[in-house]
């Protein structure tokens, strides 16, 4: 692979933005060369010299964030089909508003000349390809142009069912993400298009449909009709939850050969699965890098198939994969061949 810098734009500077303009100030291999956002860059720059997230310094000069590594235009815009990418030769674009998730909005950011663009959610309609870092990496192609990383709660649905279900047979599972809540949720009760949605987040465990399942059963297809699940938007800012129940095919499958089997993986995807012995809660896992913390000690059983799991994860975890996605393509491109697996 080229040792030349990856030359990353970003659309939209919210949370999972900042998070990956700070990953890249403490990476070596991208800079942030672009980003696009409707807010103004003085406020934008204040909120990241806010976060909490570890990274060098920045500073803001004119309409240019700099840092000692790289230096970042910022362009007032909330329209993919506005921002010329070609002007600043990027490789990858990455769509961290979380709006725009059709084909149209991503053929415009194509058409402005990004060669490749990922979006930081799940698509509403048919893209090239929908990339799961350490489930699915071998299937991404040279020619794929629109991409989907998931969401953090698909992400850790996979891993968790993947590595399960390579070493034992599972009959079915349910699942439950108990999810921090989320920006387009409103602090007050403020109608919108989803009764309960409309409740504030703040101040109420709030139920909501989780689409999850049936993009995990397209990248696991072992899996097909055979998952379902829901999720609880609860009042904490960061952190969140994942409850999966497994009916498996066998009896006899104990705790403690869950408990191994993830340790196991903790070794196998490295940077990518972590297992944490000790009675954790979801601000301990604040900061982590990781698409599944799995939470030995919340392992039960209940009955002679069912065993009930527990995992954490986090936003940053899900913005270190797609830098980690934008690297794999990247290899792909620099290889020449189809596929890297």
């Amino acid at each position: 692979m080229s040792t030349q810098k990856l030359r990353l734009g970003l659309m939209g500077f919210g949370h999972i933005g900042r998070q990956l303009y700070h990953l890249a100030t403490q990476s070596d291999d991208i800079d942030i060369v672009a980003i696009a956002d409707i807010g103004k860059p003085e406020i934008l720059h204040y909120l990241l010299a806010s976060d909490s997230i570890e990274g060098i310094e920045n500073t803001l000069r004119g309409n240019y964030l700099v840092n000692s590594k790289f230096e970042t235009r910022m362009l007032q815009t909330d329209r993919p089909q506005e921002v010329p990418w070609d002007i600043f030769n990027v490789d990858a674009v990455i769509d961290a508003t979380g709006k725009f998730e059709s084909r149209a909005d991503m053929e415009a950011h194509l058409g402005n000349g990004a060669p490749r663009v990922l979006i930081s959610t799940l698509p509403i309609d048919h893209i090239d390809r929908l990339i799961i870092a350490g489930v699915n990496d071998a299937s991404a192609r040279a020619e794929d142009r629109m991409i989907s990383v998931g969401s953090a709660t698909t992400a850790a649905l996979a891993l968790m069912l993947k590595v399960i279900s390579d070493k034992f047979q599972v009959q079915c599972a349910s699942v439950t993400s108990v999810h921090a809540y989320t920006s387009d949720q409103p602090l007050q009760d403020y109608a919108g298009k989803d009764f309960r949605r409309s409740r504030s987040a703040a101040e109420n465990v709030i139920p909501n449909a989780l689409a999850s399942p049936q993009w995990v059963e397209k990248v696991l297809p072992q899996f097909a009709g055979k998952l379902s699940g829901h999720s609880l938007n609860v009042p904490v800012q960061k952190g969140s939850l994942l409850d999966l129940n497994l009916v498996f095919a066998n009896e006899g499958i104990s705790v403690e050969q869950i408990n191994d089997t993830m340790r196991a993986a903790k070794n196998n995807y490295a940077g990518i699965i972590d297992v944490v012995e000790d009675p954790v809660v979801s601000s301990d896992v604040i900061g982590n890098r990781h698409s599944v913390v799995f939470d030995a000690p919340g392992t039960i059983k209940a009955g002679k198939r069912i065993i009930k799991t527990l995992s954490w994860y986090e936003s940053l975890g899900h913005a270190a994969r797609m830098l980690d996605v934008v690297r794999h393509y990247a290899a792909i491109d620099a290889s020449g061949d189809e596929k890297c697996a």
